[in-house]
């Protein structure tokens, strides 16, 4: 049988991590890939039977191609602490890593504030997680909302993910801020300007892709308001890169 690790990238997730490790017992070894978390993390992770490794923390797509070197097997899952395996899809991922594919996208389920949520780009969310180790690199040039470099054809499996994204909204908005930050450093290392009508136009469209486009309307109210608050933050992102060329023009 081919072998396939769960590898969990952690950082203070001592709520999440043991059941995470739970959903992982059908793969051939669960490994705790740790940026020295500060709370329980690892002793849970260790009593639960993972292998533990920690690494400092760069940015989210250096993270990810360091786990990939440490895995002992030729298949690869990242999963994300605050997400669940269903029984369907380990079982559709062990039939599917027989086949001539190097790696598979796997759709998610989001449950944004405890909802599941259907639009504004919250499903089917298509992740490409399952990787054949020496296949997959991470490209360098995507700190944040990392992209895969891949040597051969990607498939798409059917049994969604289960992520319990966002606890409440301060959870959303902590964590937008940081990615925020992380995409105008990006934008501003790429050279981008905004202009002045870039910061009317530019919330504009990310609403009307998630609000329309995306359909985050089949959300209702909670797609409304998750669609503004995305605006706000394509706002804030080049709103911060002008911050960036005053500061070093």
């Amino acid at each position: 049988m081919i072998e396939i690790s769960g590898m969990i990238l952690t950082r203070n997730e001592e709520t999440n991590v043991e059941d995470c490790i739970d959903g992982l017992r059908w793969t051939d070894e669960v490994v705790v890939f740790d940026s020295f978390s500060t709370d329980k993390t690892v002793e849970l992770a260790e009593s639960a039977g993972a292998r533990v490794v920690q690494h400092a923390f760069e940015n989210y797509g250096a993270q990810r191609e360091a786990a990939l070197k440490v895995a002992h097997t030729d298949w690869v899952f990242f999963v994300d602490a605050d997400e669940r395996i269903p029984p369907a899809l380990a079982a559709e991922i062990r039939a599917k890593i027989e086949r001539p594919e190097r790696g598979w996208w796997v759709p998610r389920h989001n449950y944004i504030f405890g909802r599941l949520t259907l639009g504004a780009g919250w499903f089917p969310d298509y992740q490409l997680r399952v990787l054949h180790r020496t296949s997959a690199r991470y490209d360098p040039l995507r700190p944040v909302h990392e992209e895969v470099i891949l040597d051969g054809e990607a498939g798409h499996l059917e049994t969604p993910l289960i992520h319990h994204n966002y606890r409440d909204r301060d959870h959303f908005i902590d964590k937008q801020e940081k990615y925020t930050d992380i995409e105008a450093d990006l934008r501003y290392d790429q050279g981008l300007k905004p202009k002045y009508r870039t910061y009317i136009t530019a919330p504009l469209r990310q609403f009307w892709w998630r609000f329309v486009t995306l359909r985050g309307y089949r959300d209702g109210l909670h797609g409304l308001n998750l669609s503004l608050l995305m605006a706000y933050y394509e706002l804030q992102a080049w709103l911060r890169v002008a911050q960036r060329w005053r500061q070093h023009p």
